[in-house]
């Protein structure tokens, strides 16, 4: 599951910058993820699974900046695999440098169609439309 996944790799993220209080080994699994008790390292801001369901709207407040490159190309390549006609990525309005990094990321994706500002009722310039291709450019 997408989301299942993404807060996985950010609590891997997390402990891969965190030194080991102890300085010992950690042996992983086939994902990577280890297999001592997260909840042993007071330190890690997600010590529990947490599933989010996937939809067509994904909020980036909440994703630390050095993930939103990663956090957007995967959960757009899950869109596409569901199928999703349209989605929208809410940014937020700022000065632009999350949206510029969004819309970047957009034009390079083989799968997106066209995408733009949201309807004001739906965030405006804060959050972008995307319209998914179901074919290869």
């Amino acid at each position: 599951m997408f989301v299942t996944d993404l807060f996985r790799s950010i609590g891997k993220l997390f402990r891969s910058r965190t030194r080991h209080p102890h300085g010992t080994a950690e042996s992983s699994d086939e994902n990577g993820f280890s297999d001592q008790e997260d909840s042993d390292d007071d330190s890690n801001p997600f010590p529990d699974l947490v599933v989010v369901p996937f939809s067509d709207v994904l909020d980036l407040h909440s994703i630390p900046p050095s993930m939103v490159k990663e956090v957007v190309e995967d959960y757009l390549a899950e869109a596409h695999r569901r199928r999703l006609k349209w989605v929208r990525i809410i940014h937020g309005k700022g000065i632009g440098v999350q949206r510029e990094a969004v819309r970047s990321i957009l034009a390079r994706t083989k799968f997106v169609a066209k995408f733009g500002n949201a309807p004001p009722e739906a965030g405006g310039w804060g959050a972008t439309v995307v319209t998914l291709s179901q074919k290869k450019k």
